[in-house]
């Protein structure tokens, strides 16, 4: 699974690259392009409906690359030409922060999620989530669709909560891990495994699968999506978007897609 997502994670860099060489990149010093974001995979369809709402105001439509918060940020370090940052947690915008990829500044906490426990939609098994409760009985002769819990922020949320619940060891070696959190999503939708841990918002995105339970917010760290201009920004248009994506009809936005809007 580590191959695959390096795999993803250097195709996506490409993309990237491709993108800037088509809207003109540095033969041009053009910096009126429309900004490139850089975007955590659970934002797919809120963010792809902000930046609509943002070109409804006469603005370039932004260029959006969704991935797993962990293969963005080394896209970053590796000089990917990119101008907004949106990551799922805050230890990979941290990482950043502390290398000086970031414009001072211009970071701030964008929204919340909620971690829950997904299953086929046309399931019917259920269970109550509680300090060791049966997760690895359900499963049956099946596994649970995470993220990479090594890295991936929806992974690594995931283990802090059944490791909280005192259900890690009994479930670690039953793992399916995806590159990303809508991989996990995925296998869960396809029927491919009996459960899940996923945000609220991509379980609402994702039709073929059903909530079963949400953890509880004291079992793992604040889910918290922190967004931030990079410092090699070229676009005069990352700032005013950064600012309507913190603005009230952007959070408007946010919240019909599940999110929680971090008061700032």
């Amino acid at each position: 699974m580590r191959r695959v997502a390096s795999i993803l994670a250097v195709l996506v860099l490409l993309l990237v690259f491709g993108l800037w060489w088509l809207r003109g990149g540095e033969r041009t010093g053009d910096r009126q392009g429309p900004p490139i974001v850089l975007a955590a995979a659970s934002l797919q369809e809120s963010l792809q409906a902000a930046a609509q709402a943002w070109a409804a105001k006469g603005h370039a439509v932004p260029v959006l690359s969704f991935a797993a918060s962990p293969a963005l940020a080394r896209q970053v370090e590796a000089g990917a030409p990119a101008d907004v940052f949106v990551s799922a947690d805050e230890e990979w915008m941290d990482t950043l922060q502390g290398k000086g990829l970031l414009r001072p500044g211009s970071r701030a906490d964008l929204l919340g999620n909620t971690l829950v426990l997904i299953a086929p939609a046309a399931s019917t098994s259920g269970i109550a989530i509680a300090p060791g409760f049966p997760l690895a009985k359900a499963l049956g002769n099946g596994r649970l669709a995470l993220a990479d819990p090594t890295g991936v922020p929806a992974g690594r949320y995931a283990k802090a909560a059944l490791e909280r619940l005192g259900v890690w060891n009994a479930v670690s070696d039953r793992i399916v891990s995806g590159d990303s959190v809508r991989a996990a999503l995925s296998l869960v939708a396809r029927g491919e495994a009996p459960f899940g841990i996923v945000y609220a918002t991509d379980a609402l995105a994702e039709n073929k699968v059903r909530v079963v339970a949400a953890f509880p917010p004291s079992t793992h760290a604040p889910i918290v999506y922190p967004l931030a201009i990079l410092k090699a920004s070229r676009s005069a248009d990352a700032e005013p978007l950064r600012a309507f994506l913190l603005s009230p009809e952007a959070a408007a936005i946010f919240r019909r897609h599940g999110f929680t809007v971090v008061r700032r």
